[in-house]
């Protein structure tokens, strides 16, 4: 693949491109047909290096062969840009070409591709919901046929190749663009090798400096990493040979870990490329399955494994069709990583769902694409960045493969809980989830789980929503069935609780004053105090319409006075003595509360409350709730300064610039440090404290910080 990529980065005229096409695939009389009309179609075009524009098509469709050898797909590559940037159109296409590859073509059309003058910065809003609409449109367009991703995939890896012709902005972008929209769907369509090289080549341009030093350390231990390859492969041929295999049954490749995979694997654990235990690995590609079982025998009385990472994907493939057995083995005190595959498995795993069409006429082999993932997508989302968000969570994440306790296999990003696991079952399993079982062991909801766990979830008979652990969960199926069940909950609450302040108000007149009045809406009831008071204000006229002097004396006692409690304000035409935080929810200042009515007593709960929801749907009487909104909100921080002289001054200016008033400061612990620890306690007209807190990161470092108002206070 190194030396295919570096021959068409190379290539810059229309004849040695028209060379490496017809080094793919034979040129067929309807391949011939579409490059002329290729070549004539963008005449006089040119691309910002100079070269001819029909080279990029040209060498698309090269690359197309190289994965795919499909004439379809291959032909329209070769119009993919058409289109767009010449005079003809899709009927054009249809009438020469067919249906089929029009079809094709226009899905691409429809797939906006960066322009120098539409260029968005890097650092704007606007560049999330550009690369999203790119993103859906993709998905969208392949949805139908998945070959308009395999040919856009090819398309953007040739623009890869050439990036260096174009501005330092538009490389950076485009870059960008590819390593969160177009390498996560090579992965998930099981095209490892495009993926790596995508992720490379993006890793080159994003972050030039830390692809440098891996370049470095890598071609500077080339050397002896050659050498160390070369005995153990060694090692591992005596170790087949010995069990009755010869060279015709196996084939031994070695391989470095991609760059990026590097890097990200240096992040991820927070070491240096020397701690890489996996930097090293050679595949082990044998005839059939149960060779693969065989070998990893042999291997493991031969060498000493890390059991902890050893995986079998042979019997629970990828989501993407990914089959290969990992383990981890030690040598001569040395780690290496061994995959073993069959040839056909190889092949799947290097040209993923393309290796249907490469390989679809090579006999026994039958590659049959799998695309549950890009149907189970939620298309119908109609905010853009919500859904590329969680397409990319879906999309571009490490898997791991559970058990149900009847052998029920579910694959599930890495770092998903029991609680994702109860929403891959059903919905209605996750709502009413209230234990689990983890290898029969009792654990949390939220314990993160671990390839092969067997998971068992026991469930209540009535929903449970637990709107805090949105973000403890994983999966986009789990985090959305949770948002809509609370959704649904607050929904029902504001409809309760309305109807329970109303006929509260009118409790002394008569007690279900709402009854046969079932189309009066009420859910904004318990949030707005002057709609609350105007449906009063309707039903008290109503009564007084029809009644007589004495009905229209109890009337009189209707008027909503405000008690207030310290923070919080009730309002009622009842008397209120005292107020009461329950201990059952612990609501803290801003949350969401609903007020119950005991007597001249009120208690306040947490909207969310299981304990008040039930009293609620007993029509308890209730009251309108508010928390007393301060001008100024008190803070405490702990920030770093270095230790010389005017810094404190230069913080302190600058929150005065900014309108806090300082109340306590603390500065100065230990004089002969080089960084001072400084608290300081204020107060800021402002409520939104991450707002703050990213006020005074630009001018320091913040070491700690929280807003000082609360309930208890």
């Amino acid at each position: 693949m190194d030396a295919f990529c570096h021959k068409i980065k190379s290539i810059n005229t229309v004849a040695a491109a028209i060379d490496e096409l017809k080094s793919h695939i034979k040129v067929t009389p309807d391949i011939q047909k579409a490059l002329d009309f290729c070549i004539k179609a963008h005449e006089n075009q040119f691309r910002k290096s100079g070269e001819p524009y029909v080279v990029h098509p040209i060498l698309v469709a090269a690359i197309t062969a190289y994965f795919s050898n499909d004439k379809a797909m291959v032909i329209t590559s070769l119009l993919h840009d058409v289109i767009e940037d010449t005079k003809f159109d899709l009927d054009k296409v249809t009438e020469d070409y067919g249906k089929d590859i029009a079809r094709m073509v226009d899905g691409l059309t429809k797939i906006v591709e960066i322009r120098e003058h539409q260029l968005i910065s890097s650092s704007s809003n606007d560049k999330l919901l550009s690369s999203a609409l790119t993103f859906r449109k993709m998905l969208v367009a392949s949805i139908d046929d998945v070959r308009v991703l395999v040919v856009k995939l090819c398309d953007r890896f040739h623009n890869m190749l050439t990036l260096d012709a174009l501005s330092v902005t538009k490389r950076l972008r485009i870059a960008e663009e590819t390593l969160v929209v177009y390498a996560p769907i090579a992965h998930r369509l099981g095209i490892s090798t495009l993926k790596n090289y995508l992720e490379d080549l993006s890793f080159y341009y994003i972050y030039p400096n830390e692809y440098r030093k891996i370049d470095e350390y890598v071609k500077s231990h080339q050397h002896k990493i050659q050498l160390t390859f070369n005995k153990f492969i060694s090692k591992t041929k005596e170790v087949l040979e010995q069990n009755g295999y010869n060279s015709k049954d196996y084939k031994i490749l070695s391989r470095i870990k991609h760059y990026y995979s590097i890097f990200l694997k240096m992040q991820r654990k927070g070491v240096n490329i020397d701690e890489i235990l996996d930097l090293l690995a050679i595949r082990v590609l044998v005839n059939n399955e149960i060779d693969c079982y065989k070998v990893l025998g042999f291997f493991h009385l031969k060498y000493k494994p890390l059991i902890a990472r050893f995986k079998d994907y042979v019997s629970t493939p990828k989501e993407n069709g990914y089959q290969t057995i990992h383990t981890t083995v030690f040598h001569n005190s040395k780690i290496y990583e061994i995959q073993i595959r069959t040839f056909d498995m190889h092949k799947v795993a290097e040209y993923g769902v393309a290796a249907h069409w490469k390989y679809k006429n090579s006999g026994k082999f039958q590659a049959t694409p799998n695309l549950t993932w890009l149907h189970s997508l939620e298309f119908s989302n109609d905010n853009i960045e919500e859904f590329y968000h969680d397409a990319k969570e879906d999309l571009f994440s490490e898997d791991i493969v559970v058990y149900s306790p009847k052998g029920d296999t579910f694959t599930m990003p890495r770092g998903s809980t029991a609680f994702d696991f109860a929403y891959q079952i059903h919905s209605d399993v996750g709502n009413r989830a209230v234990e689990c079982y983890i290898n029969k062991v009792k654990k949390p909801l939220l314990t993160e789980l671990r390839s092969s766990d067997i998971v068992s979830i026991n469930t209540t008979d009535h929903p449970i929503p637990r709107c805090t652990w949105i973000d403890m969960v994983k999966t986009t199926r789990a985090k959305k069935s949770i948002k809509m069940l609370c959704s649904n909950r607050v929904k029902e609450i504001d409809e309760l609780s309305g109807r329970n302040i109303i006929n509260t108000i009118f409790s002394r007149y008569k007690n279900n004053i709402l009854a046969g009045r079932e189309s009066v809406p009420l859910h904004k009831v318990p949030n707005v105090l002057d709609y609350a008071k105007n449906i009063k204000r309707k039903i008290e006229k109503e009564i007084r319409s029809k009644k007589g002097f004495v009905a229209r004396l109890k009337m009189q006692s209707l008027t909503l006075k405000e008690n207030r409690f310290e923070n919080i304000a009730v309002y009622s035409n009842f008397s209120v003595g005292s107020i009461l935080l329950d201990h059952c929810c612990h609501p803290k200042y801003g949350d969401a509360i609903v007020a119950v009515k005991d007597g001249n007593k009120v208690t306040v709960h947490h909207k969310m409350c299981e304990h008040v929801y039930h009293r609620i749907k007993q029509n308890c009487q209730m009251v309108y709730c508010t928390w007393v909104v301060d001008k100024l909100y008190q803070y405490k921080t702990v920030v770093s300064i270095p230790n010389q002289r005017g810094e404190l001054a230069k913080l302190l200016t600058y929150m005065y610039t900014h309108d806090a008033n300082i109340m306590f400061i603390e500065y100065g612990k230990d004089k002969y440090s080089h960084v001072q620890y400084c608290d300081i306690e204020f107060e800021l007209n402002e409520k939104d404290k991450e707002k703050v807190k990213k006020m005074l990161e630009k001018r320091v470092k913040v070491i700690d910080f929280f807003s000082k108002h609360d309930a208890y206070k």
